[in-house]
C-alpha cells in the first residue's frame, strides 16, 4: 500500500502532474459541468451512451476521471492510480475516435477530425507519473510519511 503513495522529491514529477492537471481540468470540466462549451454531465453521459454505444459505467468513469482526476493531479492526490486511468482514457479516445483521423491534430482545418499526437504525449506524461510518483509538495507524500514501513 506504501508504495502507491511513495514518490521522490524531485521536481519532475511535480513539473508534469500540474501540467497534466491543468491541460485535463477543462476536459473534465466540459464533461461534468459544462463549462468551456461542453454538454454537462447529463449531456455527455448521453453522448457516450448513446451515440458511442458505451455502457454507462464507463462514461461515469470517464467524467470523474478527466474532472476530478485533473484535482487529484493538482494536489498529488492518487497520482499513479490518475495517471494510469488518464492512460486509460486516452487509449480509449485514440481507438474509438481519433485513429480515423490519423495522426496530426487538425492545426489546418482540413481533417475529418482531431487526429492522436495529443493523446499520445498525455499517455507518455502518465506513464512517466506512474514510475515516478507525485514528486515534490504532493499529498502522497504526505501519506506515505504516516504509512508504516
Amino acid at each position: 500500500m506504501r508504495k502507491l503513495f511513495e514518490t521522490d522529491e524531485a521536481w519532475t514529477g511535480l513539473i508534469l502532474r500540474i501540467m497534466l492537471g491543468v491541460v485535463m481540468f477543462p476536459h473534465g470540466a466540459q464533461k461534468l459541468l459544462g463549462w468551456y462549451g461542453g454538454f454537462g454531465f447529463a449531456g455527455t453521459l448521453g453522448f457516450f451512451t448513446e451515440q458511442m454505444h458505451l455502457p454507462w459505467l464507463v462514461a461515469l468513469l470517464v467524467i470523474i476521471g478527466e474532472s476530478f482526476g485533473s484535482l487529484g493531479l493538482l494536489i498529488g492526490l492518487l497520482t499513479r492510480v490518475t495517471a494510469a486511468s488518464m492512460a486509460l482514457i486516452m487509449v480509449g479516445a485514440i481507438g474509438l475516435v481519433h485513429w480515423p483521423n490519423g495522426f496530426f491534430m487538425n492545426w489546418s482545418g482540413k481533417q475529418a477530425g482531431e487526429g492522436f499526437e495529443y493523446h499520445l504525449l498525455v499517455i507518455a506524461i502518465c506513464a512517466a507519473l506512474v514510475i515516478t510518483g507525485a514528486g515534490k509538495w504532493s499529498g502522497d507524500s504526505v501519506i506515505a510519511e504516516k504509512l508504516p514501513k
